[in-house]
């Protein structure tokens, strides 16, 4: 059965391939931009374009498949069970619009709940992230290490974004200011599929985020249990593949250092 998704898996980056040439092309074009929920939550004409592209070719070659998107796919989709794709055609739009940089394709394929391949494309880098479930995650052809190594919290590098820091009230030991603080670093790429990506490949050692939806992460997840990075929500369970979800991912060592910072964490204004 572990080739069957492997083939799924080849079939899905060729399409994926595609639609990174098409966004590669549209950077030359002036863009028809929008706002979605907040000012600063951007769409275009391309993530439309793309998704609709993918969406296309999943229902004329598995029609037995659905598929739930971040533009339109899906609205209606209430349950995992089946064959699920999920996609994110452009997982950092601003960077999109504004860098013409830093900017994935996640894809992935979800059986009855249970992640079984997942592509994250770093378009302009030309990287990609692919897993399936069982046989490994890989960078470009490089097979990614299966397991990860200790680190502690002033030895690593976290994946953050500084607007949560802003909107946190409280100060004390608690807090992930103070957890910042005694961090060795931290980075924003404004993209949560390329930063779980670059956890499971080594490049940041954790990623903390408030409010993801499932395009954001169910690539990622595939990718982080095949290099044995634990992925949980703040309160510890596994996230769900149809609502918004805290996320925690970190290296098993790293991650249980920060749950104390995070678990049922209040003092945050939205």
């Amino acid at each position: 059965m572990s080739e069957y998704w492997e083939n799924v898996k080849n079939t899905a980056v060729k399409w994926v391939e595609e639609a990174g040439r098409m966004l590669k092309d549209s950077l030359h074009d002036s863009l028809d931009i929008q706002t979605k929920s907040n000012p600063n939550d951007l769409v275009t004409e391309m993530d439309y374009k793309v998704e609709r592209y993918l969406t296309e070719r999943i229902e004329q070659n598995f029609p037995g498949h659905k598929t739930i998107g971040e533009e339109e796919a899906g609205r209606n989709i209430a349950s995992t069970e089946g064959v699920l794709w999920i996609i994110d055609p452009i997982d950092g739009t601003t960077n999109f619009v504004h860098q013409k940089y830093n900017f994935a394709i996640s894809v992935a394929v979800v059986e009855n709940g249970h992640g079984k391949v997942g592509i994250v494309y770093n378009v302009m880098q030309d990287e990609w992230f692919t897993a399936v479930d069982g046989r490994g995650a890989y960078l470009n052809d490089k097979k990614l290490p299966e397991t990860c190594g200790p680190v502690s919290l002033p030895e690593a590098v976290i994946g953050l974004n500084g607007r949560w820091l802003a909107r946190e009230t409280r100060s004390d030991e608690a807090s992930l200011h103070h957890m910042v603080r005694r961090s060795r670093s931290v980075r924003s790429y404004g993209t949560a599929a390329i930063e779980l990506a670059f956890v499971a490949c080594g490049r940041l050692d954790g990623y903390i985020s408030f409010r993801l939806s499932p395009w954001d992460y169910a690539a990622g997840l595939v990718l982080l249990k095949e290099t044995g990075i634990t992925v949980t929500t703040f309160q510890g369970d596994s996230p769900s593949m149809l609502q918004q979800n805290t996320i925690l991912a970190a290296r098993p060592t790293l991650h249980e250092e920060l749950t104390s910072y995070l678990y049922n964490h209040k003092g945050f204004t939205y």
